[in-house]
C-alpha cells in the first residue's frame, strides 16, 4: 500500500545485493569485514542470511561501541517495480545513520522478498509465497548480536505502510527479540488479532490525517481477492494504539501534546514500563515525516510531508528509555 511514485523514496529493491548497497554520495569499499559480511561503504556492511532456503539481504550501520541497541528500518511495498536504485533508500531517507554514533546504536536495513513483506495481511507477494519474514528480521537481530554484540532483546523496528505493518507483526510475534517498535503510515493488522503476544513492547504509531493509502481511520488494502473481495483489513490509529495499550496493559493517564501540526497522546505503566504513543500529523500523507519531497512529486495524491519533526529523531527519543529487556515485558 505505496503510492505507485512516491513510494519508491522509501524502498529497496532486493534483487540488488552484492556490491551495490551504499547510497552514490558514500564510497565503495571492497574488502571483507572482521565480523564477517562484506564492506560496500564507509559506514555500511551487506550480508545475507538463508531462511527456509532463500537467501536473504541486508545492509548494517555497525555499532561504534558494545551493547549497543540495534535499530531495523523497513521499507514499504514496491513489488514489481523495475528500476529502483540498488542502495537502501531507507538509510538516505531517513536520519538513523547519521545519528547512530551520537546516539549510540546500530542500524540495519533488511531487504523484502520480492519487493515487499510478509506482514500478515494476506495480499502482498511475499505472504501469498509463505515467506516468513518474521524469522529473517529475528535473523538479522541475531546476527547482529552475534557478530556486533548488539543488545539481541531489545530491538527497534521502525518501518513505513508494508514496513510498518510488518514491524506490527514483530512485535506480536517477536517481542522477546523487540522492545519499541514505530510504525509510520501503517495500522495494525486485523488478521493479527487472533495471536496473543508473548511480550508487552512499546509501541510509537504515527499516521496523517490526509494519507490516501493507509487513512487514518484504517480500511482495506488496494490489492482485491481473486472475485474482486475487499481484503487485508488494517485498523485505524486509534483502534491501533487501543490494542497495544490492551496488550501492554497501560494503566497510566494519557499524556497529550499538539501542536500547529501534529498532536501525540502517550499512555505509559505498561507491563514492564512500556509505553504506547498514537501520533496524528495534520495534513500529513503517506509519507516519512522530516523528509521533504522531491519537486517531481509534490502535489501529487498522499505526497504531502510535515517538517514539523523529523520521525526517526523522535522515535528514537520514544524508544531509548524503553530499551526493557524481554523477560521485564513478559506478559
Amino acid at each position: 500500500m505505496l503510492l505507485p511514485a512516491f513510494l519508491r523514496l522509501f524502498s529497496a529493491k532486493p534483487q540488488h545485493v552484492r556490491g551495490r548497497i551504499s547510497p552514490p554520495t558514500v564510497g565503495l569499499a571492497s574488502e571483507t569485514g572482521p565480523q564477517g559480511g562484506t564492506i560496500v561503504a564507509v559506514d555500511l556492511v551487506e550480508a545475507e542470511v538463508t531462511i527456509e532456503g532463500l537467501r536473504r539481504a541486508f545492509a548494517i550501520r555497525p555499532p561504534s561501541r558494545k551493547n549497543a541497541p540495534i535499530v531495523l528500518v523497513l521499507h514499504g511495498n514496491q513489488s514489481g517495480m523495475t528500476d529502483a536504485p540498488a542502495e537502501p533508500l531507507m538509510y538516505e531517507w531517513t536520519s538513523f545513520a547519521r545519528h547512530a554514533d551520537e546516539w549510540g546504536i546500530g542500524v540495519a536495513y533488511p531487504l523484502g522478498w520480492g519487493g515487499c513483506w510478509a506482514d500478515g495481511r494476506g495480499v502482498t507477494t511475499a505472504d501469498e509465497a509463505g515467506v516468513d519474514d518474521v524469522a529473517f528480521l529475528r535473523a538479522v537481530i541475531d546476527w547482529c548480536a552475534e557478530r556486533f554484540e548488539t543488545q539481541a532483546d531489545r530491538a527497534v523496528v521502525a518501518g513505513i505502510s508494508n514496513g510498518a505493518f510488518m514491524a506490527h507483526r514483530m512485535a506480536v510475534e517477536a517481542g522477546d527479540r523487540v522492545a519499541v517498535f514505530a510504525a509510520v503510515a501503517g495500522g495494525f493488522p486485523e488478521a493479527l488479532a487472533g495471536i496473543r503476544p508473548g511480550h508487552a513492547v512499546s509501541a510509537v504509531l504515527i499516521n496523517g490525517d490526509a494519507d490516501p493509502m493507509v487513512p487514518l481511520t484504517g480500511g482495506f488494502s488496494r490489492h482485491r481477492g481473486p472475485g474482486g473481495e475487499l481484503r487485508g483489513r488494517t485498523w485505524g490509529l486509534t483502534e491501533s494504539a487501543r490494542h497495544w495499550r490492551e496488550v501492554d496493559g497501560c494503566a497510566g493517564p494519557g499524556e497529550t501534546v499538539t501542536t500547529q501540526g501534529s498532536t501525540r497522546t502517550a499512555v505509559s505503566r505498561g507491563t514492564g514500563g512500556t509505553v504506547v504513543m498514537e501520533w496524528t500529523v495534520f495534513g500529513g500523507g503517506h509519507t516519512w515525516p522530516g523528509t521533504p519531497v522531491p519537486e517531481r512529486w509534490a502535489g501529487t495524491p498522499g505526497s504531502a510531508v510535515s517538517l514539523e519533526f523529523d520521525a526517526a529523531e523522535e522515535i528514537w527519543r520514544f524508544a531509548a528509555p524503553l530499551l526493557i529487556p524481554a523477560d521485564a515485558r513478559k506478559l
